[in-house]
């Protein structure tokens, strides 16, 4: 599986786009850490925490840049508009990382934002997109996508708990209306009712980007019924180490190969910053890296 790449992310250490939380660690600090478990690669996290378009290649201490988050509100026409300079800023660091061919260029990964505050439509409290507002979402995800290919980057689209592209049913409806390839996280399925080994293997000619992660449905259940949001859900552990949740690692790792998959898997157990030790984090990472290796990934 020599066509594969292993990377981490910020918010499997509490650092992510939608918190104003200080960074529980140095991005340093990060690096090292992540480098030092043995992965090839790192997404972006928030811009600037990286680094900049003059000093992040510098600052990636010979880690790829596997991707990083685009968050733009497709629901919303005018707020779609006015965030768009913010995708250019984020395509313009993208640009300053070191090169990398065919599929480990970093991958623009587009997010949706303006979204139902709760999630997990199996639970029944999130209302997703009406019917009527589907042409318009997808027609704005494609000029997205055409706006990152116009700068050199390949974008992926990010199915979500608690946004409008949630459960297998909303990804298989973006994919009818768009060309835009599918970032298929495991543990956002998963909690949506999906079965990521079956979307592995259903959109193989569709996935252009994997995150890993796992999920417990118990927390979940739990966090529904105390009407707790997302970030809540993050916090109580929602999304556990590799091998604690209920996702099917082994076969997750099994569809990637046998549908020949190449590019990126990135890591990821979203937690909020301050829920968990720094100590903790990177023991988790690095745990997290080994399963993996013991899949022969």
């Amino acid at each position: 599986m020599r066509m594969i790449k292993v990377a981490n992310a910020p918010v499997s250490f509490g650092v992510f786009e939608l918190s104003d939380a200080p960074p529980p660690l140095t991005a340093a600090e990060m690096v090292a850490a992540i480098a030092g478990a043995g992965y090839d690669g790192i997404d972006l996290g928030p811009i600037g925490y990286l680094g900049t378009a003059t000093d992040l290649a510098g600052r990636l201490g010979g880690l790829l840049l596997a991707g990083g988050w685009a968050d733009l509100p497709y629901g919303d026409p005018d707020g779609f508009r006015a965030k768009l300079p913010e995708l250019d800023a984020t395509l313009d660091v993208f640009a300053a990382a070191p090169a990398a061919d065919g599929p480990f260029a970093p991958r623009p990964t587009l997010g949706c934002s303006g979204s139902p505050e709760r999630f997990a439509r199996p639970g029944g409290n999130a209302p997703g997109l009406a019917p009527g507002d589907w042409a318009g979402y997808a027609a704005r995800v494609q000029e997205t996508a055409d706006r990152c290919r116009e700068r050199g980057f390949e974008p992926v689209f990010h199915h979500h708990l608690g946004t409008y592209v949630e459960t297998p049913q909303d990804v298989e409806r973006l994919l009818e209306l768009t060309d835009v390839p599918l970032c298929l996280d495991t543990g956002h399925l998963l909690l949506a009712g999906g079965d990521p080994v079956t979307a592995l293997r259903d959109w193989a000619g569709r996935v252009g980007h994997v995150h890993v992660k796992d999920g417990d449905t118990k927390i979940l259940d739990q966090a529904l019924a105390d009407g707790a949001d997302l970030r809540e859900l993050m916090g109580r552990g929602g999304f556990a180490p590799l091998g604690e949740g209920e996702l099917d690692l082994p076969g997750v790792v099994a569809a990637l190969r046998d549908t020949g998959y190449q590019g990126w898997v990135v890591i990821e157990q979203d937690t909020l910053p301050g829920r968990r030790s720094v100590e903790r984090n990177i023991a988790d990472q690095a745990a997290n890296r080994d399963k993996l290796k013991e899949l022969g990934l």
